[in-house]
């Protein structure tokens, strides 16, 4: 019941306002979100430059790892934005 009221009153758990705390969540599920669609778009970029090529699964593989790395790079981005 007092966490309600502090919700009510503005005062998050964190000592930050809820409103803050929700939008560092919703910023936190976007980043991650970034991450998954940058190694999904690699892999499948990979796997259509493979299957034109016929070179399996070299461009995979680099599809994945790149978009790994820039999956990271794009968290490291997020992480160290200044609010």
């Amino acid at each position: 019941m007092k966490e309600i009221t502090n919700r009510s009153e503005g005062r998050g758990v964190g000592g930050g306002s809820y409103h803050e705390e929700l939008g560092r969540s919703v910023a936190s599920e976007h980043a991650a979100a970034g991450f998954f669609a940058s190694i999904l778009a690699g892999m499948l970029l990979g796997l259509g430059l493979d299957a034109w090529l016929g070179t399996a699964p070299g461009l995979v593989i680099l599809g994945i790892v790149s978009g790994s790395v820039i999956g990271f790079w794009r968290m490291w981005q997020v992480a160290n934005r200044d609010d």
